[in-house]
């Protein structure tokens, strides 16, 4: 059988496709995953939608442009002037333009059509109860539809292949037929087809030439020049083309100037509406035929044979067959590659499991009806080696994945695949039960990386699963490794163990496990896990092995990881206790000792302190409250940069400092003044902020100063507001810096909180916004000072990982 090409003069071509509708060229193509091919899937309906919407605008501005010449003869105007009467009136009459454009054809054109639609609108109105208006409306539908039939037919011109497809879609679909065949006749009584829409090219190629007097009901209605009405059974199927389908068919004979020049055969199926020969569907019927005769005018009665054929023999075996099968010719690009194959031919039990019918499948391409057959290893490839090779292919359980909404289908079938000269035989035989059991499954196994075998020790077939293929690295197709052979794929430092598995597995005819280094083809070592089971026949006779493959590199790898951290950490944990000390006893120098005298003072004071680095239970962070010498008390709260043992050790220096330097008596500014030039030029490149804040409990007044830190925060009478920002740069910057200082006079039932921007640092958020929240967290009556500070923490106004330290002051 030759190539699927450009057809010669006469040929019954494939039915066309939409060229950009298609998939790439299959030689072009890289490897789909399933993501990408159901992109490819959307992308094809989408643009297939799009081109038969552009042929549908083509042919109804065809005819429009028609109405406009009825216009510019009736009007004696140029065509832009008969354009804006045309919509004119369009408006006034509250018709759709092609509709108007239709009528208006209509009342000049005197044809067919004409007769047709003036039919329709008288006839038969009483007896189908159909009210005046509704009979108008149904009329114009059928004059909008037949017009747009002679639109198509006229951009056929000549090509009568073309013009079967635009009888079939656009005039007689929406009577329900499924299928149409246009006939030119020999003044010898026999018939040529000319065209055909619907039947499928293998049966088109079949059917090409009709010798005469056979018989047929295309003969008999061009000899006898009347229309014939058909219903087969099953017992007496006519002779003609489609025969054995079931269902009605009409024959209608065409006429150009009384001369008889061929025939219109119409199919409706078995399974569709049912039709009768009323005298308005036959008006309807006889004006396409008529249209087709046009064509037939100028069609030359001598064919020769097509040149890609097939075989009657081998279109007789597929519809023989009693699973879905389908006849498949390659489609060849200009250097001869393969891109696609077309589906030339289905038989009768062809099932499409996404529930088109098989006619309009049949003379398209493989790819654009099943795009997701493209995906790597999946259908297209098999089809593409079996051409190549010859070598038929028996798959009983290849998962195939057809198009459907929400998301993709994934069935289960039995697949057949053989070569017959040019063209491959596809068959298919979807299984029972849950197939997305099936999907599942194959999901399971890629994501937890374990492939699947059976090898069967009689015959020697080995069935492996898609993912076992990845596994050892292999292409899709490739034949599978028998287990005899696992020795030459393993590291050999493990083909000792993997003897003697084989050994237990085959001759002890035990259930085994074993773990080995695999050696792929592309260089890498991958870990892999093995358990086999015998399958012995009721002799006991060892007939079949299967098991399952597991990927186990990354659990391998994690095992060494683990045995090198055990070791660092046999060092680690002395060294960790060593810091752990330290941050114990770094904790106690921290801290106030909690029998600390304030309260001599009139003060009340509780404290929450968080770490970041909770391992250590030390950070930068530090508070203070000391009763100094006079009765009043120091209050600090301070923030040195950095976190871990190394902050701390900068903050015990700061705070220590800072106890010293009040014993003077200074005032909070003094104090940080002092603290600053400690910390520029006695400290190792120490940086803090600070609030400084002494407390005179005769005159219950604070006075306070900042370094660079957040404002505290009072909360009086239910109301929080934060107190004014003295100035003061953070400690440690500058060697000179000076700190103003503020006072607040405290009531009893205030509570004044003190802390670091630990508590309301937040990442993406500025300190303005931060504060507002703390504001109002921080509102309402303080009745138990530390279930305050709990309540305030638990708000988590915060979200990034910092040294949290918050105190609360209340005056007696």
């Amino acid at each position: 059988m030759a190539e699927q090409r450009e057809p010669a003069k006469g040929q019954v071509p494939a039915r066309p496709a939409a060229p950009a509708a298609g998939p790439p060229a299959a030689a072009s193509l890289s490897p789909y995953n399933e993501a990408g091919a159901e992109v490819l899937a959307a992308t094809v309906e989408r643009l297939s939608a799009e081109i038969h919407a552009l042929r549908q605008d083509t042919e109804v501005r065809a005819l429009v442009e028609v109405a406009k010449g009825v216009l510019v003869a009736w009007l004696k105007c140029g065509p832009s002037e008969a354009a804006r009467q045309l919509q004119r009136l369009s408006i006034k009459s509250q018709l759709p333009l092609p509709e108007l454009a239709a009528d208006i054809v209509n009342q000049a054109a005197c044809d067919t059509i004409t007769h047709a639609v003036a039919g329709a609108r008288t006839a038969e109105s009483p007896g189908t109860g159909q009210e005046p208006a509704e009979a108008t409306a149904q009329s114009g539908t059928s004059s909008l539809r037949l017009r747009t039939a002679e639109a198509a037919a006229m951009l056929a011109g000549d090509d009568t292949q073309t013009l079967a497809g635009a009888v079939l879609d656009r005039g007689l679909s929406p009577l329900g037929a499924a299928a149409a065949a246009v006939w030119a006749a020999a003044p010898d009584g026999s018939l040529t087809l000319a065209g055909e829409a619907g039947f499928g090219p293998a049966e088109a190629a079949r059917w090409r030439y009709v010798p005469p007097e056979v018989g047929a009901p295309a003969q008999r209605a061009v000899a006898e020049d009347r229309t014939l009405w058909i219903s087969e059974t099953g017992d007496a199927p006519p002779p003609t083309i489609g025969r054995g389908r079931g269902g009605t068919w009409a024959i209608l004979p065409a006429h150009v100037g009384g001369r008889r020049v061929g025939a219109l055969e119409i199919h409706w199926p078995v399974d569709g509406p049912c039709v009768s020969p009323t005298p308005a569907l036959l008006r309807e019927l006889d004006a396409l035929a008529q249209l087709c005769a046009l064509s037939l005018a100028n069609h030359s009665a001598e064919t020769h044979a097509p040149t890609g054929e097939p075989a009657v023999w081998l279109t007789g075996l597929v519809d023989g067959l009693l699973d879905s099968a389908a006849l498949l010719r390659p489609l060849r690009d200009r250097d001869d590659r393969i891109t696609d194959f077309l589906i030339e031919h289905t038989n009768e039990r062809f099932t499409d499991p996404a529930g088109r019918p098989r006619g309009s499948l049949t003379g398209r391409p493989l790819l654009e009806v099943y795009p997701l057959f493209a995906v790597e290893g999946s259908l297209f490839e098999q089809i593409q080696r079996v051409h190549t090779t010859g070598i038929a292919l028996r798959n009983e359980t290849m998962v195939l994945r057809f198009p459907a909404e929400p998301a993709s289908r994934a069935v289960l079938a039995s697949v057949g695949l053989g070569r017959f000269g040019d063209a491959i035989l596809l068959t298919w035989r979807l299984q029972e039960g849950d197939v997305r059991l099936a999907d599942l499954l194959q999901h399971v196994q890629r994501l937890s990386l374990i492939g699947g075998f059976e090898e069967n020790l009689t015959t020697g077939k080995i069935t492996w699963t898609q993912q076992l293929h990845a596994l050892f690295g292999l292409p899709g197709g490739t034949e599978p490794v028998p287990l005899h052979h696992l020795g030459r794929h393993t590291h050999p430092d493990d083909a000792c163990t993997v003897g003697r598995f084989l050994r237990t597995l085959l001759h002890n005819r035990e259930e085994s496990t074993v773990t080995f280094r695999l050696s792929r083809p592309d260089g890498v070592v991958r870990h892999l896990r093995l358990v086999a089971e015998p399958v012995c026949d009721a002799s006991g006779f060892l007939v079949a092995v299967r098991g399952a493959y597991q990927d186990i590199s990354s659990h391998r790898w994690t095992e060494v990881a683990l045995a090198a951290t055990r070791d660092r950490l046999l060092g680690a944990e002395q060294e960790a206790a060593g810091r752990h000390r330290l941050a114990r006893q770094l904790q106690r120098a921290i801290m106030p000792a909690a029998d600390q005298p304030v309260h001599k003072a009139g003060l009340r004071v509780a404290v929450r302190y968080r770490p970041a680095d909770e391992d250590q239970r030390v950070g930068g962070d530090w508070y203070d409250a000391v009763l100094l010498p006079g009765d009043r008390v120091l209050l600090t709260v301070g923030d040195v940069a950095g976190h871990g043992v190394s902050a701390a050790t900068g903050m015990v220096v700061l705070r220590n400092a800072l106890r010293g330097l009040a014993i003077t008596g200074a005032g909070p500014g003094r104090l940080l003044s002092w603290l600053n030039r400690l910390a520029h030029d006695l400290t190792e490149q120490v940086t803090a902020t600070v609030i400084c804040g002494l407390f005179d409990p005769t005159t219950r007044t604070l006075t306070w100063s900042r370094a660079g830190h957040l404002p505290p925060l009072l909360v009086r009478q239910g109301t929080a507001a934060l107190l004014p920002l003295p100035e003061g740069l953070m400690l440690g910057v500058v060697d000179n810096a000076s700190y103003e200082e503020c006072q607040l006079k405290m009531e009893p039932q205030d509570t004044l909180l003190m802390y670091t921007d630990g508590l309301i640092e937040g990442r993406g958020s500025n300190v303005r916004h931060a504060l507002d929240r703390l504001l109002a967290a921080a509102a309402g009556q303080v009745d138990d000072l530390d279930d305050y500070l709990d309540h305030l923490l638990s708000q988590d106004i915060a979200d990034t990982d910092d040294d949290i330290c918050l105190i609360g002051i209340e005056p007696s």
